[in-house]
């Protein structure tokens, strides 16, 4: 069972805070925060295939 602190990451990634700053707020490196926590990570597929699409109409006239 997660605890708070697991609860409180996946809500930082699910909320799209850059893993770089949640790595920051609890003091792991982004390697030890993905290793640990990815499994807490949820929703973000879509999130991710929307951004991109998006960046690369971007360029569209």
């Amino acid at each position: 069972m997660a605890g708070p602190r697991h609860a409180a990451v996946s809500t930082w990634f699910n909320s799209s805070v850059p893993a770089p700053q949640v790595a920051a707020w609890v003091g792991h490196s982004v390697d030890v925060l993905l290793r640990v926590h990815a499994k807490f990570i949820v929703g973000q597929e879509e999130i991710a295939r929307r951004r991109i699409e998006d960046a690369l109409h971007e360029d569209r006239p």
